[in-house]
């Protein structure tokens, strides 16, 4: 009895050992040979709805698409473990008892007749392929267990489904679905789900589209055999070998290519875009449609960005008109590319300016002639017009107002803004960039651009578009007020204005929308971006080789393309437009200045604006001048006289609005010349000197030298002024006419003095250069 129970003891301390030694051997072979299961998958894209769109080959040039374990449907699942595998949920990796019949009837036969690999021994020899003998069983067992112990059973089920061969470069059921039925594996039938598991036991032979029919006689042997384990009901084999067998290879969808390459370096496997495939087809049709009528002008590129105001996600995203086409390079996206933005800034400059305290929709600014430390920008049509409103400057899309608004607010203000939009080459180059910027002088993409006019839709307030993949954390930031985003969004949606399409004639049915236009430098790029509450929507036109061409303007090949746009996804939309916030209200203001009437405005007009930010001092038009008689002398509070003079109105001109007036010849009522005899004259009232400006250094070309200009602005009873160069008389001339000169190289002074002794002077550096 003791000799047993030391037998039994024995016996177990044994068996105790082995199993340690097992498992140490395990856990060493498991450290040296360690599982490969690093799978590489093709990089699918898909639509709103998730399905494919675009796909890429892994780098060993296969179609391996990730099925997801939430894409395995309970048929999918249930008709591959029946087939393949049906003690899957209970054998460790392998199954002793199938592995024992197949080695004796292999030996019977004396050939391989059955392999009794299990599913998890067939995701082991696609991991790490071999040859099939009795060495490589061994390590298919040995992988089979480390899969089993690092994963779960659906996990190994979803791999093998990933890594199951079905011929030429096609793995995985979801690449075979999508490639042979165009349909997502949780889609298949139970014949198609039958006829696909029979592939991957004779995939060089049984090709789906050339063996139809061989196929199909495999495939309802295995439901006949279903029907004969009752796997499914009578009904369901019944439906199933009815059901014909039409698939057969298709290419991979390639839609959306710029955006896919776009969302595909985020990463991942599976990358679902925000893009309604419904919008995106009708908006890439009009866009290819309007492109080949602009190809007879030599323009042959455009690129389109739709965001859904509600949600912020880009609902469809064109990045040339055409992927395939080479002559203008087509695979450009042009809708990322970084470009002269033209005038699309100027609708944040005039929010901000509003927001600052700086204007009001119909406040004055005068577009003459300016020099900003020699910068002189020009308008679009190289005009003047004087005195303009705010919003008329807008409308018209006035260069010389901008940058005087630009010049008042600071361009580091905008430079702020623009960077809070994720403008990323603005914000790379805000230390260079200068007043020109709000011209065009900077560069952003149309991807910017759209998502700084959706901010216009959403009270002022940018939210970052979503593309799709990881763009999840929509980052909010306040850029307008919701006052001042009101009221740039009234003037937008001006239809009588310079910039709406002559050719168009559909106006009944375009929904009511704000748009701008812009026109880069060189006219090599034509902007329009437009919004109502429910899209925003931004278009480039031009060409990919930065070519210009003169008829290339925002106004009239951009717009039309916004409004087709328009017209089609948002038809005769009737509903509501933006509404009056409560921190935006109305006042009667003058309507030669835009402020508040002082006691003598008599002509008066309604205004927006924003309590305790906008200006609130009274206008100041006019002027009570003391003069003399006959209206010849006017005096000041020094030199009036005692009696012998009267008071009359006049009104305010500022000086470079007296020039603009000479230049024009346009009449204007002058105030008299001041008392000659007063001594406060002396004292005050000096010519300024605009040009050239002091302080300045200024390059001229030896080869082409160009003269500098002189001009200054003087008091209303100067005549005339005389202009020395380095103290010797130069001219004397008009006040308020234009000089020129050569410059000496090196510092010059410049003085001018008028015709009642008085002078100012400024100094200048010049240096000739080889130009």
């Amino acid at each position: 009895m003791n000799w047993n129970k030391f037998h039994l003891k024995s016996l177990a301390r044994k068996l105790i050992i082995s199993i340690a030694v097992l498992i140490s051997l395990y856990v060493l072979l498991n450290l040296i040979f360690p599982l490969p299961d690093k799978v590489e998958y093709s990089i699918i894209i898909t639509d709103d709805k998730g399905e494919v769109v675009h796909a890429f080959l892994t780098k060993d040039q296969q179609w391996r698409m990730k099925t997801d374990l939430s894409e395995i449907s309970p048929l999918l699942k249930k008709t591959i473990i029946e087939k393949e595998d049906k003690y899957f949920y209970s054998h460790p990796g392998f199954n002793l008892i199938s592995i024992a019949k197949a080695a004796f009837s292999n030996l019977i036969h004396l050939k391989r007749m059955s392999g009794a690999s299990t599913i998890t021994m067939q995701v082991a020899r696609a991991l790490e392929p071999r040859k099939r003998n009795l060495f490589s069983k061994c390590v298919e067992v040995f992988r089979a267990l480390q899969l089993e112990t690092r994963y779960s059973k659906d996990e190994i089920l979803q791999l093998y489904l990933n890594l199951v061969p079905y011929g030429g470069n096609i793995q995985g059921v979801k690449a075979a679905s999508l490639l042979y039925f165009n349909k997502n594996p949780d889609h298949l039938s139970l014949a198609e789900i039958t006829a696909l598991s029979i592939i991957p036991n004779r995939p060089s032979s049984l090709v789906l589209g050339k063996n139809n029919d061989k196929i199909i006689q495999q495939r309802n042997h295995w439901l006949q055999k279903f029907a004969a384990d009752h796997v499914f009901s009578q009904k369901e084999i019944q439906d199933a070998l009815e059901e014909p067998l039409t698939a057969k290879r298709r290419a991979v969808p390639h839609l959306l290519p710029q955006l896919s390459y776009k969302l595909k370096r985020q990463g991942g496997t599976t990358i679902r875009s925000f893009i309604d495939l419904n919008v995106q087809s009708k908006i890439e049709k009009l866009v290819t449609d309007y492109v080949r009528d602009l190809k007879l002008k030599n323009i042959h590129q455009a690129a389109v960005v739709v965001i859904d105001n509600k949600t912020h996600k880009v609902i469809s995203y064109v990045g040339s008109a055409d992927f395939h086409d080479t002559t203008d390079g087509g695979q450009v996206n042009g809708a990322a590319a970084v470009r002269e933005p033209g005038s699309t800034l100027k609708p944040l400059l005039y929010g901000l300016c509003i927001d600052n305290g700086l204007l009001t929709p119909k406040m004055m600014i005068t577009d003459v002639a300016v020099n900003y430390q020699g910068y002189t920008p020009e308008n679009y049509d190289r005009r003047w017009n004087g005195f303009v409103t705010m919003s008329y400057a807008l409308e018209h899309s006035l260069n010389i107002p901008a940058v005087k608004s630009l010049h008042a607010l600071g361009k580091d203000k905008l430079i702020r803004a623009l960077a809070l939009c994720d403008f990323k080459q603005i914000r790379k180059d805000r230390q260079k960039l200068g007043l020109s910027m709000i011209l065009g002088g900077c560069g952003a993409s149309l991807e910017e651009l759209t998502g700084l006019f959706s901010c216009f839709a959403s009270e002022g307030i940018y939210v970052k578009p979503l593309y799709g993949g990881k763009d999840t954390i929509q980052k909010k930031m306040r850029i307008l007020s919701e006052a001042s985003g009101f009221i740039i969004t009234d003037i937008l949606s001006q239809i009588n204005r310079p910039d709406f399409p002559l050719q168009w004639e559909s106006t009944e049915h375009l929904p009511k929308i704000a748009w701008k236009t812009g026109t880069s430098y060189g006219k090599r790029d034509a902007w329009s971006i437009g919004y109502n509450q429910q899209y925003t929507i931004g278009i480039w036109v031009g060409n990919f080789s930065g070519l210009g061409n003169p008829e290339l303007s925002g106004a009239n090949v951009a717009t039309p393309l916004l409004f087709k746009i328009f017209n089609t996804i948002d038809y005769d939309n009737n509903g509501d437009w933006f509404h009056q916030p409560a921190t935006c209200e109305s006042r009667i203001v003058c309507s030669e200045t835009g402020l508040p009437p002082g006691p003598y405005c008599t002509n008066l007009v309604s205004d927006y604006f924003i309590p305790l930010v906008s200006p609130s001092a009274l206008c100041n038009n006019w002027s009570e001048i003391i003069v003399s008689p006959d209206e010849k002398i006017s005096y000041c509070r020094v030199c009036m006289p005692a009696n012998g003079y009267k008071k009359k109105m006049y009104k305010v001109i500022p000086p470079e609005m007296e020039d603009y007036y000479e230049i024009h010849k346009i009449a204007y009522q002058k105030i008299p010349p001041h008392n000659p005899e007063c001594e406060k004259v002396f004292h005050e009232g000096a010519p300024s000197i605009v040009s050239p400006l002091n302080g300045n250094e200024y390059l001229i070309s030896k080869k082409h030298p160009e003269p500098l200009l002189l001009t200054c602005h003087t008091s209303t009873d100067v005549n005339k002024v005389y202009w020395y160069i380095n103290d010797q008389l130069y001219k004397s001339c008009q006040a308020r006419t234009r000089q020129f000169f050569f410059p000496e190289e090196g510092a010059v002074k410049i003085s001018c003095s008028d015709d009642k002794g008085r002078n100012r002077n400024s100094w200048i550096k010049v240096r000739y250069v080889d130009w």
